[in-house]
């Protein structure tokens, strides 16, 4: 059984700070050791890994940012499969147009505000491949913030979760397109592709253990994505429709759904909790950057979260809202967008991952990664936004998001 206190731990995401707290820390006072850590070697192959001395080393940090990262991003998958299915929140797109929008408005301008300020220092060269970093949206915390200013039964909520997810859709295919790792080499997909057809043909002899289907399937799929020189965290994402399913979505994160006995609610709930302690090692990995690497790449960031997020949400939503005719969910006024837009600069786990991506080891690289984890403060001002403008706890069910 766990108890209260590591359930209240791994419920809001609270290892994944720990961790990038101890990494922080260890890094400003034993940065030599720190840095150890993350290049610590497991294995010595010819395929997979860091190149390293004619030979590929898989290291600590390997491990956890392309190996154990796959599982985050499948659960996230999940959601993002899941919204699609009948009766989900992305099986209407009328309904859910409107936060589609704002998503779209809460990824371009961030990266326009990113773009602008690289060209107005005239650092396009070194810092330009960071223009997505800002396009992230930490779902949990954003979710968290939200939920403590506007109450669990306000319409920002589902609108918020919607807008995370559609994010998280986006910054999955521009990780896969925008930042692939090595020279692509299309003929290794031929593996993913052979993972997910032995993957249906398990459904179709009805298997209904999740391990054949992440093992089998979802291990070939990995491979695949390795050789081919995308990033390997996203390898298990082709498998996730493959896996047995409901048909129909009950409702965003509804987490009455872990209980449920498909195989891929049981892969969620067998390891939600794992994941939470992978992002705790991806945090000690990933958030260990020195206090003096604050940087141009540090200011640009922020800039692209805490101006462009909330702008591109608010505008865009505004415009979808009103100009297109798609109106907003009952109980949503336009001046909460603004709220929602700096829930939503809280970029953190994935722009931490997405730096890790876009920049190689250095200081451009540190530099993103400080404008990462200080977005936090879009908390703060979410806070404060939310006093200025106004907005009333709401408790209890939630709004369905599909009201207008």
């Amino acid at each position: 059984m766990i108890g209260k206190t590591t359930r209240f731990l791994l419920e809001n995401s609270l290892f994944l700070i720990i961790g990038a707290a101890i990494g922080l820390a260890w890094a400003n006072l034993d940065h030599e050791g720190y840095e150890a850590l993350l290049h610590f070697p497991i294995w010595q192959n010819d395929w997979i890994g860091t190149p390293h001395d004619g030979h590929r080393l898989v290291t600590l940090h390997f491990l956890v940012n392309d190996i154990l990262m796959a599982l985050f991003f499948a659960i996230a998958g999940k959601e993002v499969w899941e919204a699609l299915l009948p009766g989900g929140p992305l099986s209407n797109p009328r309904k859910a147009a409107t936060p589609l929008i704002a998503t779209i408005g809460g990824v371009v301008v961030p990266a326009l505000v990113y773009v602008g300020g690289a060209a107005a220092i005239g650092q396009m060269s070194d810092l330009a491949r960071g223009w997505a970093i800002p396009c992230a949206t930490d779902i949990a915390f954003s979710y968290m913030v939200a939920r403590l200013i506007f109450g669990a039964g306000h319409a920002a909520i589902p609108f918020l979760l919607l807008l995370a997810i559609a994010d998280d859709a986006i910054g999955l295919l521009i990780i896969a397109v925008a930042y692939p790792q090595e020279e692509v080499r299309p003929v290794f997909m031929l593996l993913a592709v052979a993972g997910v057809g032995i993957c249906y043909l398990m459904r179709r002899l009805r298997w209904h253990s999740f391990w054949p289907y992440l093992l089998i399937g979802g291990g070939l799929s990995w491979l695949g994505f390795a050789l081919t020189g995308l990033h390997p965290a996203l390898g298990l994402l082709p498998i996730i429709p493959a896996m047995p399913h409901a048909h129909v979505d009950t409702g965003l994160f509804d987490w009455s759904r872990l209980e449920a006995h498909d195989t891929l609610s049981h892969f969620e709930h067998w390891w939600k909790n794992p994941v939470e302690l992978i992002l705790g090692a991806f945090g000690l990995l990933n958030a260990g950057v020195v206090f003096s690497a604050v940087g141009p790449a540090t200011w640009l960031v922020l800039a692209g979260l805490m101006i462009g997020k909330p702008l591109g949400v608010w505008g865009f939503g505004v415009l979808a809202s009103r100009v297109f005719g798609f109106g907003l969910p009952r109980g949503l006024r336009s001046r909460d967008l603004i709220i929602i837009g700096f829930a939503a600069a809280i970029g953190f786990t994935v722009a931490l991952f997405v730096a890790a991506v876009a920049f190689p080891a250095g200081a451009a690289q540190d530099a993103a990664k400080m404008g990462a984890l200080a977005s936090f403060i879009a908390a703060g001002a979410t806070w404060l936004t939310a006093r200025i403008i106004g907005v009333e706890k709401v408790t209890g069910v939630e709004e369905s998001l599909t009201e207008s």
